[in-house]
């Protein structure tokens, strides 16, 4: 598909950016929460373009697993199923398993120090219960880890995983989960180390076990959501919806 690359009413940081990738921004910003319409007439006026280039932009994104096009109704921010969240999650800790390891064999690189200003934002957020800035600085260091295996095409790879989770809206949800702040900040500084140390199967392992527990912590946000309160969400999943009775990810999904 052509990208369209005409200018939007919002601002002239927007200007040269394409239509596509503006949008995606937009279904990703987390204003329009999963299942949310998003009309093709008020898009095409919010970007000032036809409607024609905002209907291929939307078929772009239902390919990209971000909306859903019901024909003759409308268009819609989906929402991944369960099922879909663990695989998901296991994708993103096999990429980003592999990342660390091959950061790890580089050494001293820039992203280095990216990760260890992180590392100080981090736990300064963790000491203030900075919930919202710890999410945001979560990005940052995960981000930061990608760009330091310096492999494009798994870096390609990850922004697609990442756009299908869309995990700007996840992430909140796990690390307001008791506790899962500072096991989180943790686990980051584990993978620092294991970087540092050159130790590659360290940095991996570390990383995936990181990756592993930010999973759990996210299904049981997301089994507490569903059902309305944390105690009714550790004791009402079962084992064949994908969560066990603590709201742990298992073998079988739904």
């Amino acid at each position: 598909m052509q990208e369209t690359s005409e200018r939007s009413g919002n601002g002239a940081g927007a200007a040269e950016t394409p239509l596509l990738d503006r949008l995606r921004t937009l279904v990703l910003s987390g204003d329009y929460q999963p299942g949310a319409p998003l009309p093709e007439l008020f898009l095409a006026q919010e970007f000032q373009v036809s409607r024609t280039p905002i209907r291929e932009a939307l078929k772009q994104l239902e390919n990209e697993g971000l909306v859903e096009i019901r024909p003759r109704v409308g268009t819609f921010v989906r929402q991944p199923t369960r099922r879909e969240i663990v695989e998901l999650f296991e994708l993103k800790s096999g990429l980003e398993g592999l990342a660390a390891g091959l950061f790890a064999r580089r050494g001293a690189v820039a992203e280095l120090d990216a990760l260890r200003r992180n590392l100080a934002a981090s736990a300064d957020a963790v000491r203030r219960g900075d919930g919202a800035h710890y999410a945001a600085l979560v990005h940052e260091f995960h981000h930061a880890l990608i760009a330091g295996a310096d492999n494009s095409k798994l870096s390609e790879h990850y922004d697609r995983l990442m756009n299908q989770l869309a995990y700007h809206r996840l992430v909140r949800k796990a690390v307001d989960q008791p506790g899962r702040l500072r096991d989180s900040q943790h686990e980051h500084e584990s993978i620092v180390l294991a970087i540092e140390a050159r130790d590659h199967i360290g940095a991996e392992l570390a990383t995936r076990r990181h990756v592993d527990a930010s999973s759990d912590a996210t299904m049981r946000a997301i089994a507490q959501e569903e059902l309305g309160t944390p105690e009714a969400g550790a004791a009402g999943r079962t084992a064949d919806d994908g969560i066990d009775a603590t709201g742990t990810t298992t073998g079988v999904r739904a």
